[in-house]
């Protein structure tokens, strides 16, 4: 077999590989865009030649090729079925995370899955290692094609046609029209050269008593009867929690069984999607750029203590080094909680959340906020399978439970520390069950704002019910620690 007969070979090979990502047409197989197949064949053409540099061998690099666009599309279409979502570039800087944290990743998967991705590594690695040449001429070549490829691609990346995706990027549509490989690397292209927003100029809150607020962003929750039917009994403490709100609704998430960040930065950054542009897929890699934003920062620092807690790896999306810098002046991680084996869970619970919010609550009797991120409901959960041999979630609900006692806890304890105190408790996504909650057109998850003053009596606006988005959810908790302060 000839050059040019392999080369046309891999290249629809690639094509075909690309076709098949989800979504993809509902009617046979339709290859994507011209300019999507152009940045494909760029891109492979340059890793290619990376290969080819690297090992001389041209069968090789061609095997390397094929198979990664394979496994791409394999996992990427994993992820649609799951997440209602296909890969993004984002996804790409998660592959550390993906070995410290792997149960987060894997669980996605079934074992055919995995043996058939550990199979495929298996046998690169063996190709890698087994047939590389000494051939300084193939070496050179794959030098060539990287240079040429990359020329090439650069200047295809650089036109205007490709402006659409830039201002308002969706990647179902940007991948079904252009294809997965196109819209991941037009998507990462004009990222990195997206500027950040100025410094933000409002002024900042300042607070002469001893206010305490306290914000819970919690695992997973959502309202059962949303995900089960009217049928599912109602959780007492997201009833209690809406009967005594200053204001409750549905909050509009972006993510659907995952994406925890983007709720989060959302509700401590107060910057919607569209103003975030392609940054809205994971805002926490660019979020060092816009820590004036950021809640704690809204507050005068002087006045005010904040702290945020999360018990779990405080390395996980950096919370680490973004936390600090966004103005939080005390960090409590998994260190600070009991080992989950005392529980008998994988996570630490959300009732050790609960007395940790509590115990800070009574340490610190300036004016205090606390931003605390629960973890006990993250899944996956075990396949309890009902009469009718569908999931029933019953392990999911059991877990619903305990966040809502969590919320009962803190609208019973709270009101009793002689303090205004607002209260803003919601979920961070919906969970990915199958047969149960799936991907779909609903996402939202509910969120009160709950408001005391000094003496535990609700600040009550009754009937009120406002569907917001995170960033908006922001907005309302400056605006309901303001009015707490005037009444």
């Amino acid at each position: 077999m000839n050059a040019t007969v392999a080369g046309l070979l891999l290249a629809a090979w690639l094509m075909v590989c690309d076709a098949l990502a989800f979504p993809k047409a509902q009617t046979g197989l339709r290859l994507r865009s011209l300019p999507g197949s152009v940045v494909l064949l760029f891109a492979s053409m340059a890793l290619f030649g990376a290969v080819l540099a690297l090992t001389g061998a041209w069968l090789v690099s061609a095997v390397f090729v094929g198979m990664l666009a394979a496994a791409l599309t394999l996992v990427s279409n994993i992820k649609w079925s799951v997440l209602g979502e296909p890969l993004v570039f984002s996804d790409f800087a998660l592959v550390g995370a993906l070995f410290q944290h792997p149960q987060f990743y894997f669980s996605a998967l079934t074992r055919g899955q995995i043996a058939l991705l550990i199979a495929g590594c298996v046998f690169v690695t063996g190709l890698l290692a087994g047939f590389s040449t000494t051939s300084l001429t193939a070496r050179a070549v794959g030098i060539g094609l990287i240079a040429a490829s990359g020329a090439a691609m650069t200047a295809v990346l650089r036109v205007d046609y490709w402006q659409t995706l830039v201002t308002n990027p969706d990647p179902d549509r940007d991948v079904l029209r252009h294809g997965l490989i196109a819209t991941t690397i037009v998507y990462w292209s004009r990222w990195r050269h997206q500027p950040g927003p100025p410094a933000c100029d409002l002024p900042a809150m300042g607070e002469g008593s001893n206010h305490l607020v306290v914000i819970v962003q919690c695992e997973s929750f959502a309202d059962p009867i949303d995900l089960f039917g009217a049928e599912c009994p109602a959780l007492p403490g997201l009833e209690a929690a809406r009967s005594m709100a200053w204001q409750s609704g549905k909050l509009i998430v972006s993510g659907f069984g995952a994406y925890t960040m983007r709720t989060e930065y959302g509700v401590l950054f107060g910057r919607g999607e569209q103003q975030l542009g392609l940054r809205r897929f994971d805002p926490f890699l660019s979020a060092h750029e816009e820590v004036s934003w950021a809640l704690p920062q809204r507050l005068k620092r002087e006045d005010w203590t904040s702290v945020f807690v999360h018990p779990h790896d405080l390395r996980f999306y950096g919370r680490n080094k973004l936390m600090p810098a966004a103005g939080f002046d005390q960090l409590v991680g998994s260190e600070a909680f009991p080992s989950t084996s005392s529980s008998g869970g994988r996570y630490v619970t959300d009732e050790a959340v609960c007395d940790k919010i509590l115990e800070l609550a009574a340490r610190e009797r300036g004016a205090t906020m606390i931003y605390a991120v629960t973890i006990e409901n993250h899944g996956p959960w075990p396949p309890d399978k009902g009469e009718d041999g569908r999931h029933n979630g019953a392990d999911y609900l059991r877990l619903l439970r305990r966040s809502d006692t969590m919320l009962g806890s803190l609208l019973d304890r709270l009101p009793r520390f002689g303090r205004p105190v607002t209260l803003c408790f919601f979920g961070d996504h919906r969970p990915s069950i199958p047969d149960v909650s799936e991907p779909g057109a609903s996402r939202h998850t509910p969120y009160v704002v709950a408001c005391f003053g000094a003496d535990g009596v609700p600040l009550s606006r009754t009937g009120v019910s406002v569907d917001l988005t995170p960033a908006q959810l922001h907005h309302t908790i400056l605006f309901a620690m303001g009015r707490s302060r005037a009444e």
